[in-house]
């Protein structure tokens, strides 16, 4: 629906939209593990107004039609974007959230208006609907853009390669089309993001779908057959440029978290694992004359560990990986969390000068072996901090515990309980649990929150 002024959530720099009002609700998508009982996939509604009776506590619940669809990554209609200079669309509203199935390849669209408590589906694309008119499958990324919806999809519709991203109207929602005119020597896919103000696309790896969607398959990783490049794409022009090749044994390069100031040229990605000791990386990505060069710029090493307490994909190796599995970045792109989903470790560094990170605080709940509790008095915890989303104002990062149900299982194979846990971030350096906050969804479990208003990583900014 277009609005006779732009939306008051939108922002044109970052640095305004970290004086936005706090955020006082937020959107899970939870997903059931064991379809075969037959309970729905859900989007919840979080409490996060800690002056409110029901703080912390799941106060709407939608669940999807479908059966199976493992809800997963998801986002906004519209976001700042839609302010750029040459955004065709600037009277669009942030209403609508868009949640994709990774397993069933459909996706639901909820409006969150009216009454955001209570959002309503309003639409549904299939997943024949995608395929027919992109090649595509698996959708996983969803990002606002100031010209349409921008979805990266997993593989095609037999599970095989390529992946890539498609497009969506940002009205109708009609599925446009593949976004790449050129795709170069890019197979396989998995997250994106942009630097809107260079007009430069930069895309991740992960895996196909066939080489996903049972877990990880020992034989591919070992022979290192998972991602381990990212690349960079003209944006306009929809092709390839460039291929960063991190190094074949950097297994599974994941979330991107360009900065968010327009003027600068930088980003981070996250290795999951590198067979050649297990260790995790971040990566930063930079622009140096008309070339993009990569390097590594902060190693996480893995845990020794007693075999006996080692699920079996763990116990050759006598040692717990970290293993990132997200990043975020803040709005004046100087802390940077990152989440290791095998220890249970959440970081936080100062990448003020993000050649040089400086870790200034950790904490630690759940994990493969740790277990670590929460201040709640919650008990041994299991599954680990995931994926993460930061507050605009950077003093609050909420975190999820599932990773993907199949790969849970390898990495916890008793089953994880489904929480949610908020962090306060202190603005000088250094994080806190919060004892008040942890949400628990029994028989599901929690992948991604997103928050009212926006976050940060939902919107990009063309003003610095």
């Amino acid at each position: 629906m277009a609005l006779w002024k732009p939306d008051q959530t939108f922002y044109p720099s970052a640095r305004m939209a970290m004086q936005a009002p706090r955020e006082k609700l937020g959107y899970v998508v939870t997903f059931n593990p064991t379809p075969a009982n037959g309970r729905h996939d859900a989007l919840c509604v979080l409490d996060l107004d800690p002056e409110s009776k029901t703080y912390a506590q799941v106060v709407g619940r939608v669940e999807v039609p479908g059966v199976g669809d493992e809800l997963h990554h998801f986002g906004w209609n519209a976001c700042s974007a839609a302010l750029c200079p040459y955004a065709p669309h600037p009277h669009i509203e942030r209403r609508y959230l868009l949640v994709p199935g990774l397993r069933s390849s459909r996706i639901y669209i909820f409006d969150t208006k009216p009454d955001a408590r209570n959002p309503k589906i309003v639409k549904i694309i299939e997943p024949e609907e995608i395929a027919s008119r992109t090649g595509y499958s698996r959708p996983h990324t969803i990002h606002c853009g100031p010209d349409a919806i921008y979805v990266s999809a997993l593989g095609a519709p037999n599970g095989d390669g390529p992946g890539g991203i498609f497009l969506l109207d940002h009205e109708s929602f009609d599925v446009l089309g593949r976004w790449e005119v050129d795709r170069g020597p890019q197979y396989l896919g998995y997250d994106f993001w942009w630097h809107l103000g260079y007009d430069v696309a930069v895309t991740s790896e992960w895996g196909t779908p066939n080489m996903i969607e049972n877990g990880v398959v020992p034989e591919l990783l070992l022979s290192n057959k998972y991602g381990h490049s990212i690349h960079i794409w003209d944006l306009k022009k929809r092709r390839h440029l460039q291929t960063l090749d991190l190094g074949a044994e950097q297994q599974m390069a994941l979330e991107l978290r360009p900065s968010h100031d327009p003027t600068k040229t930088f980003g981070f990605v996250g290795v999951v694992v590198s067979t050649k000791d297990l260790t995790a990386s971040i990566w930063l990505w930079h622009r140096e004359g008309d070339d993009w060069k990569v390097q590594k710029v902060i190693e996480i090493p893995p845990e020794p560990a007693d075999e006996s307490v080692l699920p079996p994909a763990l116990k050759p190796f006598k040692a717990v990986p970290p293993l990132i599995t997200d990043l975020n970045l803040s709005l004046d792109d100087k802390f940077l969390y990152v989440a290791c989903f095998g220890t249970g470790d959440l970081k936080q560094f100062d990448v003020s000068d993000p050649f040089h990170p400086k870790q200034t605080g950790s904490i630690r709940l759940g994990g493969i072996v740790a277990h670590a509790s929460h201040p709640s008095g919650a008990g041994p915890l299991n599954g680990a901090p995931q994926m993460l989303e930061l507050s605009r104002d950077g003093r609050r990062i909420f975190v999820s515990n599932s990773l993907y149900n199949a790969w849970d299982a390898q990495f916890y194979p008793e089953g994880i309980r489904g929480w949610i846990a908020k962090i306060d971030c202190d603005p000088a350096g250094g994080m806190a649990v919060d004892p008040k906050f942890f949400t628990t969804f029994e028989g599901v479990r929690a992948h991604q929150i997103r928050l009212e208003g926006g976050d940060s990583s939902s919107d990009s900014f063309c003003y610095p």
